[in-house]
Parts: C-alpha cells; sequence; structure tokens
C-alpha cells in the first residue's frame, strides 16, 4: 500500500529539529512588515504579483484555490512557525490565495530580499530551504494520502497530523481545538462536509476521539494511528 510510505516521511519531517529563524538578526538585513490579520481576512490572492514570502507568528491560515468549478478548494493550513507563499517560488504571482481562520499576525520577509540576507547570515540559506522543502514534502504527501486512503483514514490521519503541529509548538497533542470549519477541513481532504462529519461522529462513538464541535480530545491514540495506517 502506497500510504504508510508517504505518511512515514511526513512524521519524518513532521519530527525532524528545525531551529527557529533568528528574526531580530535577519531584521538587521531585510526589512520585516508585520501584519495584523482578522478572522476572514485575506493575506494575498491567487494572481497577486509575487513579492514576499510570510512567516506565521501567530494565528492559523488556510491556503485556497480556484478550482474548475469555480469554488474555493483548501489546499493547505499553515500555523505559527509555517511559511506562506512557497509554492508560487518562481512564478510571476501567487499560485494560490491565503486566508486567516482567526486573529494572527505574519511577518512579511520581501523577495529575493531574504535570499540576498542569506550571504550575510551563515546557516540562513541552509535553514530556508530545510524549512520550505520540508513544506512541500509535507503537501505531497498529503496529495498521495488524499489519492489513497477511504474518509474514516483521511480523517484520523488529518487528526494525528494537527496533534504533532500542536505537539511541535509545545501543546498538548491529546487536546487540541481545530482552527478550521468543518467545511474547510473536508475541502482540503477532498470530502463532502457531511462525510466528515458523518465520520467525526463515528470516532467518537467508537471512543477513538471526544468531540465538542471544534475541541478534540484523543483517547486512543493507538487505535487512532492503526486506522490510519500509521505504526502506534
Amino acid at each position: 500500500m502506497a500510504f504508510p510510505s508517504a505518511v512515514t516521511r511526513l512524521k519524518r519531517d513532521e519530527d525532524e529539529a528545525m531551529p527557529m529563524l533568528d528574526i531580530d538578526e535577519l531584521q538587521r538585513h531585510v526589512p520585516i512588515f508585520r501584519h495584523k490579520l482578522a478572522a476572514g481576512q485575506s493575506l494575498y490572492h491567487a494572481g497577486q504579483p509575487f513579492k514576499s514570502l510570510y512567516l506565521v507568528h501567530a494565528g492559523f491560515l488556510k491556503l485556497i484555490e480556484l478550482a474548475d468549478d469555480g469554488r474555493d478548494q483548501v489546499t493547505g493550513f499553515r500555523g505559527k512557525g509555517d511559511f506562506l507563499g512557497v509554492e508560487s517560488i518562481g512564478l510571476s504571482s501567487y499560485a494560490s490565495g491565503a486566508v486567516s481562520l482567526e486573529s494572527g499576525e505574519t511577518w512579511e520577509l520581501p523577495y529575493p530580499a531574504i535570499l540576498q540576507a542569506c550571504h550575510a547570515m551563515p546557516g540562513l540559506q541552509g535553514r530556508l530551504t530545510a524549512a520550505l522543502a520540508r513544506e512541500i514534502r509535507a503537501d505531497h504527501a498529503w496529495m498521495l494520502a488524499i489519492g489513497t486512503l477511504n474518509a474514516e483514514q483521511r480523517v484520523a490521519s488529518f487528526l494525528i497530523d494537527e496533534a504533532r503541529r500542536y505537539a511541535r509548538m509545545g501543546f498538548s497533542p491529546r487536546h487540541f481545538i481545530l482552527r478550521m470549519r468543518r467545511a474547510d477541513m473536508a475541502s482540503f481532504l477532498a470530502l463532502t462536509n457531511e462525510t466528515v462529519c458523518r465520520v467525526m461522529t463515528k470516532l467518537h462513538e467508537m471512543r477513538l476521539i471526544d468531540v465538542a464541535r471544534r475541541e478534540v480530545q484523543v483517547l486512543d491514540d493507538g487505535a487512532l494511528r492503526a486506522l490510519a495506517g500509521l505504526a502506534a
């Protein structure tokens, strides 16, 4: 089965220790613009001229692209410490848009000024390249997962991935809040909103999770991983 190898790769990337960017030092070499965001506010739109990468300092955002039928398709989620705009490097305009799901803040890193700063900051280029490649590999793993998993496995894998995200930020991976709506989650997982709600209810009834609106508590991590095809 193709998916377990993709999940294993995703897990390895998520677990890799990544040093934080030294923003104070970086700011001595490149201007950094801070943007406060409200829930529902767009940071940039698909088709807008590409000029910067963004680092999420606080909050949670979704990436969206226009589907063939004209609807917004959610292609990813980004939280604290993640980069935005990676998929648009080398293009003249942003390939996707970014919308804030809650109040937050992003730091704009002008491009290619950020690349020029690499010459003055030893190790920055490696750190930046590793971080961007890590996100691309994670997105690729999710694309493979969506093509090989059934609905229950997709939702279980998504919850495990969210748990890891919280763990990386220093919070509990067993009790967390889903920042996105069910409709956004369904769009990302290529499922209907009804299917996502049904699966969440089933996982709750199986006592794998306890769920109340967007609040999730993982009750049986081993069983949830087994359902997703992951080793405990």
